[in-house]
């Protein structure tokens, strides 16, 4: 029992490790470059110390928090990830139950394994639809349509993928989205027999909302159009809560607060898109202290511990997200897996509060 359990997101990612198709796992896991901008993502978070406090009466502590004026029963969520359900058929709306569950925002991928539709409704309204801008843009504005038209009252501009970043790990196994089978790819699922007939019984995933919306999404195309005039037309046109992901620099988060956005989100993608992009824990300060100490300030990229996501509230955050940890722990043990890696983040927090003597995440901050 002990080698299968998860008390860790280091044991969800061994397991996963263990039981996802290379080309899968290596697609999850895998960052820019030489993985050297995840490395100093890690290393950035490592270096940061919380101060322990003695004798106060932390016995009642709460994680429960505001987001947007609706009450969250945790501080962190569940960052936008593409194609969950390669992970485990079904993930997506694992997730969406998760979010349901605790009253915390699911990001909602453009390329979701599900329909927007369906993931919003799974998760009660605890949904947030993440877009990405693409070709002439002309797709781009009818997902944002078709988000509002289903009851998103959130959407996500992710700004920070102008051209995708090259991951040598996802160019070695010939990964594409959708994922075409070739002879490496069938060896591949074939000495992953779990998964390759889980998989095959529920149907390969696909980019679900795409199937039937009459155009469609290419993954490698460029995104390089985008520009502040782009910004302002989804501005005028999206009145729900508006939020900016992927921004490191203090001047382009000034911007975007005098541009109107409504929350921004420090990210790197995860290292995903930058070799050489900063840790953006260490760029969360210099954006804190530029928009502000009132203005809505979320974090995501190289979370793997409630303590972890506590650095970067008591750094500026407002709301922190996880990402692939999440994945991982449904590769290794499905919905069951998710739920204790949950309760594992969610004690590591609490913990961490205690030993710096405070009863909640706002008090931490003081």
């Amino acid at each position: 029992m002990s080698t299968s359990a998860i008390h860790s997101a280091e044991d969800a990612r061994r397991l996963a490790r263990r039981r996802l198709p290379w080309m899968v796992f290596d697609y999850i896991d895998g960052a820019a470059g030489a993985e050297a901008g995840a490395a100093r993502d890690r290393a950035a978070l490592d270096a940061l110390t919380l101060r322990p406090r003695i004798l106060r009466d932390v016995s009642d502590r709460s994680l429960s928090t505001t987001l947007f004026g609706k009450p969250a029963q945790r501080p962190f969520g569940i960052a936008p990830m593409g194609m969950c359900n390669l992970a485990s058929p079904g993930a997506d709306l694992m997730l969406a139950r998760l979010a349901a569950r605790y009253s915390v925002p699911l990001g909602v991928s453009t390329v979701a394994s599900t329909p927007m539709e369906e993931m919003i409704e799974v998760a009660q309204g605890n949904a947030w639809f993440q877009l990405y801008f693409s070709g002439d843009g002309a797709g781009t504005f009818k997902l944002a349509e078709r988000a509002r038209d289903a009851g998103y009252e959130t959407l996500v501009l992710t700004v920070d993928v102008p051209e995708v970043g090259r991951r040598p790990r996802e160019l070695r196994h010939g990964f594409t989205m959708p994922f075409r089978i070739g002879p490496r790819q069938f060896l591949d699922f074939a000495l992953h027999p779990r998964w390759s007939l889980s998989t095959l019984a529920q149907g390969r995933p696909q980019m679900a909302n795409f199937q039937m919306a009459g155009y469609s999404f290419d993954r490698t195309e460029s995104r390089a159009k985008a520009n502040w005039d782009t910004l302002a037309r989804l501005r005028d046109m999206w009145r729900g809560n508006l939020v900016v992901k992927g921004v490191l620099d203090p001047e382009d988060a000034v911007a975007l607060k005098e541009a109107g956005v409504d929350a921004i989100q420090v990210s790197s993608h995860g290292a995903r898109q930058l070799d050489s992009a900063p840790a953006p824990i260490s760029a969360l300060s210099d954006i804190r202290k530029a928009v502000g100490a009132g203005y809505p300030l979320f974090y995501d990229s190289g979370l793997r511990s409630g303590e972890d996501a506590l650095k970067a509230l008591v750094t500026g955050a407002d709301f922190v997200f996880f990402g692939r940890i999440m994945q991982f722990a449904i590769a290794a043990r499905g919905e069951a897996g998710l739920g204790q890696l949950w309760d594992v983040l969610s004690d590591e927090m609490s913990i961490a509060l205690a030993q710096i003597g405070a009863t909640s995440v706002e008090a931490a901050k003081v």
